[in-house]
């Protein structure tokens, strides 16, 4: 299993209708197959996600933020991991909002 505990991450890549972006930095936690996060950017005051890790690494999440329009927003994610050669992780994500207008998105983040 992927140890994620203390690495933080950036998007370098996402979907029109997601509301992260590169600013975005998400610190994770993780105490046995149980993560969480903290992130923030200037479009999320404040965000929070809880995830299982599976023994692949993968990470079956749901996520709850709130908007620089003071929107809370909800949704789901499934993020699969990428060893790159520097030993740093890369994350492709398929994520879908659970509010508002349900609709879904790709994204990649990666260690930094």
């Amino acid at each position: 299993m992927i140890n994620y505990h203390n690495r933080r991450f950036r998007p370098v890549a996402n979907t029109e209708n997601g509301e992260t972006t590169g600013d975005t930095i998400f610190h994770y936690k993780q105490v046995g197959n149980m993560l969480t996060a903290e992130y923030k950017s200037v479009n999320i005051l404040s965000g929070h996600l809880m995830a299982i890790v599976t023994e692949e690494g993968v990470l079956n999440m749901v996520y709850h933020q709130i908007n620089k329009d003071y929107q809370l927003r909800t949704g789901k994610c499934i993020s699969k991991p990428e060893l790159l050669p520097s030993g740093k992780l890369r994350l492709h994500e398929s994520w879908e909002w659970t509010n508002g207008d349900l609709s879904s998105g790709q994204s990649i983040l990666e260690e930094i």
